[in-house]
Order: C-alpha cells, then sequence, then structure tokens
C-alpha cells in the first residue's frame, strides 16, 4: 500500500442498506480497492447523533454493515473495514477541529439543513448534530485522505472540509493534511420505491439482505408513471420509477425493449413490475449467497484487524497533530 493515495468513506448503521447504497457508493468503492489506499468506515459516532433517542438496533446495524461491505465486494485484505468509534482519536481530532472552525461554517451546510427537514419528530437541534461536519472533516483528515467517494448531495461536505484543514495548515504553519478531491459516483440517482429520494428513514428500499419473495412483493408495491391509469394508455418512461431502476441495474437491450413497450402500451405496468424483480433478485443472488455464508465470527474478526489498521494510522497522525499544536505527550 505504500506510495498509493488515500481514501476515506463510510455509511451511517441507522438501518439496512439497500440498492441505493451500492450503486451510490459500494460498487465505486470496490472498483478504488485496487487504485487508492482506502479505509472504509462504519459510521455510528454519525449515526448516533441522530439515533440517540432510540440506539438499541445500532451496534447490530454496524455488523450488519460490515456483513454488506463484504458481500458487496470489499476485500478486507485490499481495504480496512472499521467501525468509526472504536477508533478514539476521531474524536480527538474532531475537538481540535472544532477549536478552529468558525460557527457560521457549519450553519451554513446544506445538507445539515436538508436533513433537519428530512428527520422530522427527532430533536436534532443539538451541539453534536450542528457540528457533525467537523466530525466528518476529522475523519477524513486522521487517514490523511487524497480523495472522498461521494454523491453530488455530498460535495458541500467535502468543501468544508477542504476549508477545515486548509486553515489548520494556514494556522500552524504545517502541511500536514492533504485537502481532498471528491470522486463522484457515476451512477445515476436511485429513487425510492414511492418516488420519494431514497431513506431508510422513509423505509422506501429494496435492502441488500432483502430475501427474493421480499424483492418482488415490493417491486409490485412500487410507484408507476402516474399519467397512466389503464393498461391501454401509452407510458412516459422518463417519470416512472420503475423505469428508473432499469437504467441502474437493466442491460441495454433490455432497457430499451422495455421503454418501447412502454411507451407503446404493448406492456402493462404489472408486468413490467414482474421483469423488474427478476433482475432485481438475479442481480443480489451473489451478493445473499456470499453474505450468507460469512458468520458472526468471521465479520468481528475482520473489523478487529480493521481497527488495529485504522488505529495504527490514526495514532501516528494524532501523534504530529498534539505536537503542531503544543498538547502534552
Amino acid at each position: 500500500m505504500a506510495g498509493r493515495k488515500r481514501i476515506l468513506s463510510g455509511m451511517r448503521p441507522t438501518g439496512k442498506l439497500h440498492l441505493g447504497h451500492l450503486v451510490g457508493a459500494l460498487n465505486k468503492w470496490v472498483e478504488l480497492q485496487d487504485e487508492y489506499q482506502c479505509f472504509y468506515m462504519i459510521a455510528d459516532w454519525h449515526a448516533l447523533m441522530s439515533e440517540y433517542e432510540n440506539p438499541k438496533k445500532m451496534e447490530n446495524y454496524s455488523y450488519e454493515a460490515a456483513r454488506d461491505f463484504i458481500a458487496s465486494g470489499l476485500d478486507p485484505n485490499r481495504c480496512t473495514i472499521f467501525i468509526q468509534s472504536q477508533v478514539p482519536q476521531h474524536l480527538e481530532l474532531a475537538m481540535i477541529f472544532s477549536d478552529i472552525t468558525p460557527l457560521a461554517w457549519v450553519e451554513r451546510c446544506p445538507t445539515y439543513k436538508e436533513q433537519l427537514r428530512e428527520l422530522k419528530g427527532r430533536e436534532l437541534a443539538t451541539y453534536g448534530f450542528l457540528g457533525y461536519p467537523v466530525l466528518q472533516a476529522a475523519d477524513i483528515a486522521l487517514y490523511k485522505a487524497n480523495a472522498v467517494p461521494v454523491g453530488i448531495d455530498q460535495l458541500p461536505h467535502i468543501e468544508l472540509t477542504r476549508e477545515i484543514v486548509r486553515r489548520f495548515n494556514t494556522l500552524y504553519k504545517n502541511n500536514i493534511f492533504p485537502e481532498p478531491e471528491p470522486i463522484l459516483t457515476k451512477a445515476s440517482k436511485l429513487l425510492g420505491l414511492d418516488n420519494r429520494k431514497m431513506s431508510k428513514s422513509y423505509e422506501n428500499f429494496i435492502a441488500l439482505s432483502d430475501t427474493p419473495e421480499i424483492v418482488t412483493k415490493k417491486v409490485s408495491q412500487m410507484v408507476t408513471d402516474p399519467e397512466r391509469i389503464h393498461v391501454k394508455d401509452k407510458g412516459h418512461p422518463a417519470v416512472c420509477t420503475v423505469f428508473n431502476y432499469f437504467t441502474n441495474f437493466g442491460e441495454d437491450a433490455i432497457r430499451e425493449e422495455t421503454k418501447a413497450l412502454c411507451e407503446s402500451a404493448a406492456m402493462g405496468c404489472v408486468q413490467c413490475k414482474k421483469n423488474l424483480a427478476e433482475i432485481l433478485i438475479r442481480y443480489l443472488a451473489p451478493i445473499r449467497e456470499k453474505r450468507d455464508k460469512l458468520t458472526g465470527s468471521m465479520i468481528k474478526e475482520i473489523l478487529r484487524e480493521g481497527r488495529k489498521e485504522a488505529a495504527d494510522f490514526a495514532s501516528q497522525t494524532i501523534d504530529e497533530v498534539r505536537s503542531i499544536v503544543n498538547l502534552a505527550r
């Protein structure tokens, strides 16, 4: 791994991982394993910021997330998989960054405002939730990440991270931290089953762990073209949630055939959903098979090794930081 640039990315264990995570992040993470030194974390501190009132499932979700990471193609021999809260240096660097980050920087963060709107019914006007972009910056900087694979909605966080590390480097006249660049995923945005943004909060997703029976049931309940009332009505694939999934998972020939049959009213929505369910079941089959072979003890051992690798790197970074800011060592 020596000489390669580094990546840090993570997911919050607030529920089951789903197809949105797969096309939006995991597939890209798998591609990057051989090009970069990759640190992939299960971001449970970030999860606790929104789940602190009811955190009882979070530990289990953390282990299940690790299982999904590996089943989706992440190789513990080619990347480091770990749980964020098991590496205490994340919080130490976050504390230091919070001292130098102007309050206005975190208050203007658009994703902070978006999550306040999305997660209604929860008390999120907390010190921790306001400061989570600073913790995210510390997560990235702790591993001196040169790049971060993200969706387009996370670009403001990367820019804020760049501003924080730039301020640190300038204040202390030391270029310890690189300014990370975003790596955007190429997949088109995957909608939720109800045509809203896919979210664990809405439970409008197909989980990577769903059985074929559950996949079939969920697909049958998907929202379709609102203007297509009758079978003989011509469809409009561009506004149909079901076709959005063909765009991400169907082969080119199947996608084009489905589009033509829909637009000419030669195929109804029921048959279209059946076809999509079969495609998704086949797509998820290798993930499900690999997932079923991963025992709890295997997952915990992988996470133990990942924790050690992450902590070794993080400790070196923190030693440098403490020296730079003249904290006792």
